[in-house]
């Protein structure tokens, strides 16, 4: 996609807003109107949303690929207005750091009309995967590079233990530049709805570029709209914690964007890079501790996906009362649980950081 077509999207957004096509804002909570976009059995197994009715025609449908489950969702919101299929690789709770795909899915990749990746190095374990079906013929489309990515660092850090020159040099020697697998740039954006707004239009206009249907943008623009809207409730609930207590604690460096957004502070983690394949060492542990004790940190905030034992050991070794709570940071909850969409999951999040920050 080129510049001038992201470019033309704001223009194409504020037209399209008054157009009646979709309704992904009524769906937008609920399981029954929202794409079914990740299982929860093995990553063999994918799920697919299908909008029959509106619908080209069989023989023409369009068929996408979503590689995560939160990709999966906003992109299953265009396509069950404008029509066609949305298959997600990752299944429900999957880390998306290290998820490797079988053959049929390679192969499904090559079949698809447009293939949704993260990329900015999310997605490691498809790396190889995914270069290969794109050798065959694979379209795959990357959103992450085209929607102003910050840094890793970018929304500040605690300078106890640490600097943020050079790579985060930690006390031991050890540079979070070794875990910074993706790079300088943060790939878990869509913790600033306002991007991941501005990626669900870039997937309608590159969706109607390969159909040549407008109607993909027009609905696009319209989940663009869901998504800004409900970011008014979860800009309520995180700038409801007064500003000296907005200090965040995480199991990793994936809550850039939203202490960038809402001014919030990320005081440490207790694994010292942005992706979960990294390993804390004994001195960056210890740190962390005394990070923790020195800001009056009272809770960490971890990932529901993954183990909580570093960050529970991390906690006790504080020798106070240090909550533990989970959010849900790189992957949708099951279709029961508060994180079933995109944005339920935001929501949820936002007031699981507001609770736990102030107790």
């Amino acid at each position: 996609m080129n510049r001038s077509k992201i470019a033309a999207i704001a223009v194409i957004a504020s037209a399209a807003l008054v157009l009646a096509a979709c309704s992904s804002a009524d769906s937008e909570t609920s399981p029954e109107t929202s794409s079914e976009t990740s299982p929860e059995t093995s990553p063999e197994t994918t799920s697919e949303t299908t909008a029959a009715e509106t619908a080209p025609s069989e023989e023409s449908e369009v068929t996408v690929v979503a590689t995560t489950s939160i990709l999966g969702d906003v992109a299953g919101q265009i396509i069950e207005c404008a029509g066609g299929t949305v298959t997600v690789l990752m299944p429900i709770g999957t880390d998306p750091h290290d998820f490797s795909a079988s053959s049929d899915q390679v192969a499904s990749m090559i079949n698809a009309d447009l293939v949704i990746s993260n990329g900015l190095g999310l997605e490691s374990g498809l790396t190889d995967s995914m270069a290969n079906a794109a050798t065959d013929g694979a379209n795959i489309f990357e959103v992450g590079p085209l929607i102003d990515p910050i840094e890793f660092g970018a929304s500040g850090h605690s300078e106890e233990g640490h600097s943020d020159e050079e790579g985060h040099s930690h006390e031991d020697g050890h540079s979070d530049e070794e875990g910074h697998d993706h790079g300088s740039f943060d790939p878990h954006f869509w913790f600033d709805m306002t991007r991941m707004a501005v990626a669900a239009q870039l997937i309608g206009a590159e969706l109607t570029e390969v159909t040549g249907n407008q109607e993909y943008t027009t609905c696009a623009n319209t989940t663009a709209e869901s998504i800004r809207s409900a970011e008014g409730d979860v800009r309520a609930l995180l700038e409801a914690v007064p500003a000296d207590q907005r200090i965040l604690v995480t199991d990793h460096e994936a809550l850039g964007y939203l202490a960038d957004t809402y001014g919030y502070e990320i005081a440490g983690t207790v694994i010292p890079a942005g992706t979960t394949l990294a390993e804390p060492s004994s001195a960056d542990l210890a740190n962390l501790v005394k990070v923790i004790n020195a800001e009056g940190v009272n809770v960490i905030f971890t990932n529901a996906a993954q183990p909580s034992a570093l960050a529970d050991a991390v906690a006790a070794e504080t020798g106070r009362d240090i909550a533990v709570v989970p959010l849900y940071v790189e992957s949708l909850g099951a279709p029961d649980s508060p994180a079933a969409t995109y944005i339920d999951m935001m929501r949820t999040n936002a007031q699981l950081i507001s609770e736990g920050l102030q107790g």
